[in-house]
Formats: C-alpha cells, sequence, structure tokens
C-alpha cells in the first residue's frame, strides 16, 4: 500500500501498537491534571487534537467523512485489545466501541486510572475534526462508548460533557 493510500499517515509499519503505551498516556494525563488541572489538560488534549494529528486532519478535510471512517477502521485494526464497529452513511461516521483497548489493558495492569481518561477523545477527536469542517460527540466511556463525526451545521448542540462517564478501575 502506497504512503497516501494508507489512512494512517504514520510511517510506522507494525501491524498491531503495544499496548504498554497507554501506561504511558494514562500517566501523561496524570502529570498535566496535577500541573495544570483539568482545563490545562483538556488545553493538552486539543493541542495533541490540532497539532499532533495534523496529518490525520489534512486527509479528513478534502476526503470528508469516508475519510474520517478509513482513518478510524485502520486506527482501531492497530489497536491491541479493541473490539470495535466503525459504521457510516452520507451523514454520519459512528465508532461504537464495545472494549476500549486503553481502558482495558489499564485495567489489566492494575492502573489507577485518570476519571478524566475518556474525555481525550472528545477534546482530541473535536480539535481534528475542526479543520475538516465536522464535530464530534461521545457518550459512554469508562471502557466502552459511542464516538460519532458529523458536519459541524449538523450537530443540534455541543457535546455535554457530563455525557462522557468518568474512568475507573
Amino acid at each position: 500500500m502506497s504512503p497516501s493510500a494508507n489512512p494512517l499517515p504514520y510511517t510506522d509499519t507494525k501491524p498491531v501498537g503495544a499496548a504498554d503505551f497507554y501506561f504511558a498516556i494514562n500517566a501523561t494525563f496524570r502529570f498535566v491534571l496535577k500541573k495544570s488541572g483539568i482545563e490545562g489538560l483538556r488545553r493538552y488534549w486539543t493541542d495533541l487534537g490540532a497539532r499532533y494529528f495534523a496529518p490525520v486532519a489534512e486527509r479528513w478535510s478534502p476526503g470528508g467523512l469516508p475519510a474520517v471512517a478509513d482513518y478510524w477502521r485502520a486506527f482501531f485494526a492497530a489497536e491491541p485489545g479493541s473490539d470495535v464497529e466503525v459504521s457510516a452513511d452520507d451523514e454520519s461516521v459512528t465508532i461504537s466501541v464495545r472494549v476500549c483497548p486503553a481502558i482495558a489493558h489499564l485495567r489489566k495492569g492494575g492502573r489507577e486510572i485518570v476519571p478524566f481518561f475518556c474525555q481525550h477523545c472528545y477534546f482530541i477527536g473535536e480539535a481534528m475534526a475542526a479543520t475538516a469542517g465536522l464535530t464530534t460527540r461521545v457518550e459512554g466511556g469508562n471502557g466502552s462508548c459511542r464516538q460519532t463525526f458529523l458536519r459541524r451545521e449538523a450537530a443540534s448542540a455541543p457535546q455535554d460533557l457530563a455525557s462522557i462517564k468518568e474512568a475507573s478501575c
């Protein structure tokens, strides 16, 4: 597959990621939360979505919702332990996470999970989506959730952060 045909714009070619990365991101979130509070952590996630994931967003802008669906299918195919279904139509892309690979691995490893952990999916996803004229909504959390990407003008209300459950062991 040529690099431009790959929905994941990374140079890493391994078929599946390393689950211990989840330990690192949980620890990073905890560090940022302790140093900068919840608003600082949310800014950190937004910056990750806007800057680190800029190569993804650059593909979403011209590719629209089909590019979003392709990305998430490839992303979760490379996530160890995920049980996820990505569905798409002309109006939206829905990611139904039956088993979140990060939460499952953190629990299996006996880690204390940052309570706001699941909010990162909203803040990172929203920043990625914004440059493509899209938005995202997240419901659930703590091991399973539903994330929906849709055109910004089709969103009836802003994200309600209370609809994202706190994570726990």
